[in-house]
């Protein structure tokens, strides 16, 4: 699988229709989380504020394989957003009855260009009775393509437009996207080796680099809460300032992982370059009264990703289901709640054609429109390498069939091992043939 780069969205793939004016040219293969597309990419991109808008972003900032239900007090999702399911606005009586995509009044202020899809829908798109979806802010404005039906009460605005191909040059990214996210947390099998450790302290977790790695892999085989599920901060040390950081966020047992972020800001590492990866968990909760700074990537295509966290910094793509939300709580009157804010991932990250360990066999390909290979030895030793049983072995998983996730086999024998079995079945043999000469006869 190709490095996840190309046209803004990031090695995950498939084949683009002419772009609509504005949007990302047409490219071989429509990619995963990656770069700012021009539009104008703001350099460097400005922290969230409410001014005017800082430049244009068109590459995809939110991807959804299957469906993304708004609820409770969620307010938006900034930059494009493609759905290959349904969308489902349903907010709770007492919030703010608007929920808003591709701009938004309190971001990162990088838009798509005017006039462009800002939301793509495959499925139907519901809007309950009083509500609005809503593509524009001010002067910013985009449309709504959907595939499927329009159904109200609720209204969208300012322009919705039926389109039966609407998500079809994005239909196979869903596939990519559990196929990367499974490379980067496993590597044939064995969970990718680390160049740090991660350690939940309670109050903080903590992930401590090599100092000196290209590519900072993380193993994160627990929810990052506090005791009982509260919030904690969470920090990086010893991290080149540009270093990649890769955080796998594993469950072996395929089931819920959680992350509660404190209002505390994130320090030691960049968000353009930071990529919170998923490759198991069917339950995913993202919550807490902070910011979750990097790209998130969630692989399991079965899998519901619910958000109620204040707001995410980076590029959304999941192969399962989002749920937007604010949380148990009953929102105050007219409140306004969680945003997805639009920023990009600038990163570089294991190449998946060949599934490679970085640490050991690479390459390591730089994200964005020049690629470019890093040389292994850039890459420092590794820490720790640990086996999940039950994972695939052998060559990268093909993608599953609509609807299923990968399977799971135990890690292929290595040659060694294997070798030594035959040995051991030889000296076997061997005793007993000698037993056999030897025995005394009657």
């Amino acid at each position: 699988m190709a490095a996840l780069a190309t046209a803004g969205v990031t090695g995950l793939t498939t084949a683009l229709p002419t772009a609509t004016a504005g949007e990302m040219p047409p490219v071989a293969r429509a990619t995963g989380p990656g770069p700012c597309v021009p539009g104008k990419c703001p350099k460097p991109y400005p922290e969230p504020h409410n001014g005017t808008v800082s430049g244009r972003d068109n590459a995809v900032n939110v991807f959804v394989g299957g469906d993304y239900a708004v609820r409770e007090a969620a307010a938006g999702a900034e930059g494009r957003a493609v759905v290959l399911g349904d969308v489902d606005v349903a907010k709770a009586p007492g919030a703010a009855q608007t929920y808003t995509v591709g701009a938004v009044p309190v971001g990162s202020r990088v838009p798509p260009d005017n006039g462009t899809p800002f939301l793509r829908v495959g499925g139907a798109v519901k809007i309950a009775a009083g509500q609005r979806l809503l593509t524009q802010d001010g002067t910013v404005n985009g449309t709504v393509s959907y595939g499927g039906a329009l159904a109200g009460p609720g209204t969208v605005g300012p322009k919705a437009v039926r389109d039966p191909s609407a998500v079809a040059a994005y239909r196979a990214l869903r596939d990519d996207v559990m196929a990367a996210s499974t490379c980067y947390g496993y590597d044939h099998g064995v969970l990718r080796r680390t160049t740090g450790t991660a350690v939940n302290q309670g109050a903080a977790t903590v992930f401590t680099g090599d100092g000196t790695s290209k590519l900072q892999v993380f193993n994160a085989p627990f929810d990052l809460t506090a005791a009982g599920g509260g919030p904690q901060e969470i920090g990086f040390q010893r991290v080149p300032a540009t270093a990649t950081v890769l955080v796998n966020v594993t469950n072996p047992s395929g089931e819920d992982r959680a992350v509660n972020v404190s209002a505390s800001k994130l320090a030691g590492v960049r968000r353009e370059r930071l990529l919170w990866n998923f490759p198991d968990a069917k339950n995913v909760r993202l919550t807490g009264s902070g910011t979750l700074e990097g790209t998130v990537l969630v692989g399991r295509r079965t899998s519901t990703v619910r958000v109620s966290v204040a707001a995410v910094n980076g590029r959304f793509f999941t192969a399962g289901s989002l749920a937007h939300e604010s949380g148990p709580a009953a929102p105050a009157p007219g409140a306004t709640g969680p945003v997805l804010h639009a920023y990009p991932f600038e990163g570089a990250l294991p190449d998946c054609g060949t599934g490679p360990t970085p640490e050991a066999d690479g390459p390591v390909r730089e994200l964005g429109p020049d690629s470019f290979p890093f040389p292994p030895e850039l890459l420092g030793p590794p820490v720790q390498q640990a086996v999940y049983p039950g994972l695939r072995g052998g060559a990268p998983a093909r993608p599953p069939r609509h609807g299923q996730d990968p399977e799971r086999h135990s890690p292929p024998m290595s040659p060694a091992l294997a070798i030594g079995t035959l040995l051991v079945a030889a000296g076997t043999t061997l005793a007993l043939a000698v037993l056999y000469r030897t025995r005394p006869r009657a």
